[in-house]
């Protein structure tokens, strides 16, 4: 049984680290997905290129219900998902690693559910916690252990993309309440709730956004920054795998009640 999954955003493309790393495609009614597994110490991983391995596939045409779906297939119960995002105070700098606790959805053209009515029904999922203590946990000790500053807890605006944001709208975002502004960790953690999947994200600040930046934005800035932080992602999300409990008892799961899947696991 495979614990954990990663999935990789802008920058991370690859585990790199895992070994014995297999390729496998696994196909449900959204589509087919390609991962790979391996094996980080005892722990087995799998891992999801967001965009792709060459990062073709933009923000907005991600297939995350194939994704999410592929995920429980084979039956992952934490998700660690990583995130390029861009600030919004000056305090969250360039290189920063955040893991968010909560998120505002901007996005507009997603489907954000598995439930659409018919056959699957309508469920209404809570979201009060969206990013799973438990695991935000056991990635903040995983940076303990290996001397990495992690900061815990900060609001990920989520925008469609692929363009930048406005100066305007990072004004509004700013107001509203928002640190990290991004372009993929909604439908994500949505769907993974719905699957009653933990799921925690690692955002790592590669700009500050519109308005607060000096100069204009560029993704190769982006890709940049990720190149200086990769490693220290990459450890962190390997050495959580072993930290995270065998027996979950978090609200991520609560999910499965409700649709009458059947006990916590």
């Amino acid at each position: 049984m495979i614990k954990m999954a990663i999935i990789g955003g802008t920058g991370v493309y690859d585990p790199q680290i895992l070994e014995q790393i297999k390729e496998q495609v696994v196909e449900n009614r959204y589509g087919k997905v390609k991962l790979l597994t391996g094996y980080y110490g005892n722990e087995e991983i799998a891992f999801i290129a967001r965009h792709g391995s060459d990062h073709s596939v933009p923000p907005h045409l991600i297939n995350y219900r194939a994704n999410i779906m592929a995920l429980k297939q084979i039956g992952v119960k934490h998700i660690i998902g990583t995130a390029a995002v861009g600030s919004l105070h000056f305090e969250y700098k360039p290189g920063d690693i955040v893991l968010a606790d909560q998120f505002l959805d901007f996005t507009r053209s997603r489907i954000t559910t598995f439930y659409e009515g018919g056959e699957e029904g309508v469920i209404h999922c809570d979201m009060t916690v969206p990013y799973c203590p438990v695991t935000r946990a056991a990635i903040i000790e995983a940076s303990k252990l290996s001397g990495i500053n992690v900061a815990n807890g900060g609001v990920y605006v989520c925008t469609d993309g692929p363009r930048f944001e406005t100066g305007a709208e990072i004004a509004m975002f700013k107001q509203l309440g928002g640190h990290l502004i991004g372009m993929t960790s909604v439908p994500e953690v949505t769907l993974a709730r719905e699957m009653g999947i933990c799921y925690a994200n690692v955002s790592i600040v590669t700009n500050y956004a519109a308005g607060i930046s000096p100069g204009i934005l560029t993704h190769a800035e982006v890709v940049e920054m990720m190149k200086s932080r990769i490693q220290q992602v990459r450890e962190i999300m390997m050495k959580s795998a072993a930290l995270l409990p065998e027996t979950r008892e978090c609200d991520c799961v609560k999910i499965l009640d409700e649709i009458g899947v059947g006990k916590h696991g």
